[in-house]
């Protein structure tokens, strides 16, 4: 009981030395170049303790409760003999737990707000989670034929790049920064679980190799969700209005934005405690401690969920959006990118997948890839990404496709010149690095930007920021996989 206490307090101080940071660069920028009304920098403050407690009961329930249920059905699914069954077991885990993550649900009502709610957030998630179940009932079927993680994903975004220029533009940066907020809190621990329990059957060599990747290639599934939905619908540019809206009072939005909180958190664990109870009662049996343990994790994971959406949607997105305005409204056009580049750098810091993934790499390889790098590269990445997106922003000829297509075809040929697993941690990496910061902090300040500057637009450029910060970390890891090989041969000459 005590070792699980201190895992909890320690979730604390890890978010607290995470999110710090950004609240100091922002308290900072209300004195000096981006004054904002105090009552929204007293809720944003009130929402990053709020999101420092929220996150810290999610993540530890994470812990007890997601992360065994992922390795269970992992290891149960890697014993099938069907290739079909599968698939589907694959799509159906897949859809279910993206339906649960906290980062497609902001991602999604900001979305529909800023297309004048043409297309409700609820049906967003709906197809953005069928189009990740896809993915990973194909991110199965690979692990367990021994397909090459290059040539999965060469094949894949060529197609998506392919059809890239028949769709509007502003469905390129939904699709994309779709991807990039499904890979959050949730999904990332229960894929990477799902991905070790499946690998594990596999032996030493080809277990290491593959117990990355599904993270990567379940990314790619909203993107191919959002180009089949655009397909279907209006062009919606027209329709976007104005998607800021600042709530009297300091602590009133708080108990608004609570039982929505607890209606979506219900709605969102509801899946997976339906098929954890159901293979519990079918196959697994786990003993009354396990079961314990478990059922203890759901219930924080559900308590966590709660306090985080609240801190978010109560207090953090507002100042953020309004901040964005001024930087954007700013007669010194080099703020915007310049404070871009420092938010990128702390903020995906504060992404508790990061440190999810990072040490598990760290496990998985025995300590030869170190969790320090993974992160220095991680923060470099992100760092370019959210400037250039900024920069995107401002210039009015700067457009998505010009950073994502060139960066994902340099980084796919890289990948077949790197060991593979540096394959499945490169697009792993892309997939964490865009969480629950990068979809509420910076994406906000990215539509609070496009609503000021005369020519931009809150769709198509507003939006597309996660899409960078998703891409950037790829072909930065994908770098460090050249230069640990290019290592790796030196010594042994």
């Amino acid at each position: 009981m005590i070792s699980i206490l201190n895992n909890l307090l320690t979730k604390f101080k890890d978010l607290s030395y995470s999110v710090l940071p950004i609240c100091l660069i922002v308290v900072l920028m209300f004195f000096t170049i981006a004054p904002v009304e105090t009552q929204l920098l007293l809720r944003f403050l009130i929402g990053a303790v709020l999101i420092i407690f929220g996150l810290g009961i999610f993540l530890w329930g994470a812990d007890l409760a997601i992360e065994p249920i992922g390795h269970l059905l992992g290891e149960y699914i890697g014993k099938k003999a069907s290739i079909v069954l599968i698939f589907i077991m694959g799509f159906f885990l897949g859809f279910i737990i993206t339906i649960a993550e906290p980062d497609l649900l902001i991602f999604a009502d900001q979305a529909s707000m800023a297309m004048g709610q043409v297309i409700s957030g609820f049906f967003i998630v709906t197809v953005v989670s069928l189009g990740v179940g896809l993915l990973v009932g194909f991110g199965f079927v690979r692990i367990l034929t021994g397909l090459p993680l290059h040539w999965f994903f060469a094949v894949t975004y060529g197609l998506i790049f392919l059809f890239f220029g028949f769709i509007p533009e502003e469905f390129q940066a939904l699709g994309f920064d779709a991807s990039g907020a499904t890979t959050g809190a949730m999904t990332t621990p229960f894929l990477l679980a799902l991905c070790l329990g499946l690998s594990s059957l596999k032996g030493s060599t080809d277990g290491e190799k593959d117990s990355f990747g599904l993270v990567g290639i379940a990314s790619a599934g909203p993107v191919i969700a959002i180009m089949i939905l655009s397909l279907f619908t209006k062009n919606s540019s027209e329709a976007a209005g104005e998607v800021f809206h600042i709530q009297e009072g300091i602590l009133y939005p708080f108990f608004g934005q609570a039982k929505v909180s607890l209606k979506e958190s219900f709605m969102a664990l509801l899946p997976i405690l339906l098929v954890y109870l159901y293979f519990q009662w079918k196959v697994f049996q786990l003993e009354r401690k396990k079961r314990r343990r478990i059922s203890l994790g759901l219930l924080y994971t559900f308590i966590g969920l709660i306090i985080f959406l609240t801190g978010v949607n109560g207090g953090f997105m507002d100042l953020a959006r309004m901040m964005g305005r001024q930087l954007g409204a700013h007669p010194n056009r080099i703020w915007l990118p310049l404070v871009g580049c420092v938010l990128g750098m702390v903020v995906v810091l504060a992404e508790p997948a990061v440190y999810v993934l990072s040490n598990q790499v760290e496990d998985v390889t025995g300590g030869s890839i170190n969790k320090k790098m993974i992160r220095t590269c991680l923060s470099i990445g992100v760092a370019i990404a959210v400037g250039l997106s900024m920069l995107r922003i401002q210039i009015p000829g700067l457009r998505l496709w010009m950073y994502l297509v060139p960066g994902f075809i340099i980084a796919i040929i890289i990948s077949f010149q790197v060991p593979e697993i540096f394959v499945g941690i490169a697009f792993d990496s892309g997939g964490v690095a865009s969480g629950p910061m990068t979809a509420t902090f910076i994406l906000a300040l990215a539509q609070g930007a496009a609503e000021v500057i005369p020519t931009a637009n809150v769709l198509t450029d507003g939006f597309g920021v996660i899409a960078a910060v998703a891409m950037m970390p790829v072909f930065s890891i994908m770098i460090l996989g050249l230069i640990y090989k290019m290592e790796l041969e030196r010594r042994k000459k």
